[in-house]
């Protein structure tokens, strides 16, 4: 029986949209090559992982009598385990998440969702942790990592029930404050966003998490228009976050807007590069599944994504 709080937070519209997401992150995930991550962990497991001279104290029931047969020597086998993991997703609800184009599948922020989503049913199905904060220039939603089936429903729950609100800014250092303060144990943070912020001080706060030992990705999320500028006839230009408008002749300032988005994207990759953090570009023009299978895989491109000579 469904509860007077549950009615009031979930309207028809967002309990259609939950199983939608929910949908299209099981329908994803089922797409991608599953097992992200092996444990440098040694314990009871199936996989061998290397052997060890005997020592006081190891398990007899781990000696190797092939091993000693040969070498008159006792040796203990070890094994490799998988970890249960804990998991952070950061994620982005700025006014400029709302940008699509009519070249893009879907909204940034709609491709976030799905990413989040996607993201969430692959851990929770390899039995790790995963959590959610949703900031643009406070924390919106925060919800701790938890490994038990149903989780899902609850990061998916917040992630339909979040929307980008009119004229805010972006404020990843908020973010990133929090997650220094409450993400202790050893895991992996996923930042989801567009990266359009003009405060870096958040990459000091992340330089202070992969300090930490955790693993960082910052997943970029960019509408193709972003990335071209295809515009051609006079154009009125608005700020998502600002509200400001401006108009101007494209095929002017086409050239200039490029270079600086080439610089912006360089940048960012090379701060990944030397602060050991993982980076992707996600082009919301293409699938999710594909863009997925890529990351996960490790390919040299960009998740699908065409440079269109960026």
């Amino acid at each position: 029986m469904t509860t007077p709080t549950t009615k009031t937070v979930l309207s028809p519209e967002l309990l259609s949209r939950l199983s939608a997401l929910r949908l299209k992150a099981k329908t994803v995930v089922d797409g991608v090559l599953s097992g992200l991550h092996r444990s440098p962990h040694h314990g009871s497991s199936v996989e061998f992982a290397e052997h060890k001279e005997y020592a006081p104290g190891d398990e007899i029931r781990h000696i190797d009598w092939r091993a000693f047969a040969k070498s008159d020597k006792y040796y203990v086998r070890r094994f490799e385990r998988e970890t249960n993991l804990r998991a952070m997703i950061l994620l982005d609800a700025s006014s400029s998440m709302q940008y699509k184009s009519p070249a893009a599948r879907v909204s940034k922020w709609e491709f976030a969702q799905e990413l989040c989503a996607a993201l969430s049913y692959l851990l929770l199905r390899q039995q790790d942790a995963v959590g959610l904060t949703v900031i643009d220039q406070d924390v919106r939603q925060y919800i701790p990592p938890r490994s038990h089936s149903n989780h899902l429903v609850n990061v998916c729950e917040t992630l339909v029930s979040c929307t980008p609100r009119a004229h805010v800014g972006t404020q990843l250092m908020v973010g990133t404050h929090q997650l220094l303060e409450v993400f202790n144990q050893r895991g992996l943070i996923f930042v989801v966003s567009d990266f359009m912020d003009n405060d870096s001080r958040y990459l000091t706060a992340l330089r202070q998490l992969r300090s930490r030992k955790h693993k960082v990705h910052l997943l970029q999320v960019l509408d193709p228009w972003e990335m071209e500028f295809p515009f051609r006839e006079m154009t009125l230009f608005r700020s998502l976050e600002t509200g400001q408008h401006v108009l101007a002749e494209p095929r002017i300032m086409r050239e200039t807007y490029l270079r600086e988005l080439r610089r912006f994207i360089a940048e960012l990759r090379q701060n990944c590069l030397e602060n050991g953090f993982e980076y992707r570009r996600f082009n919301t023009q293409v699938d999710l599944t594909v863009a997925l299978t890529n990351m996960i895989a490790g390919s040299s491109q960009s998740d699908g994504d065409v440079d269109h000579g960026i």
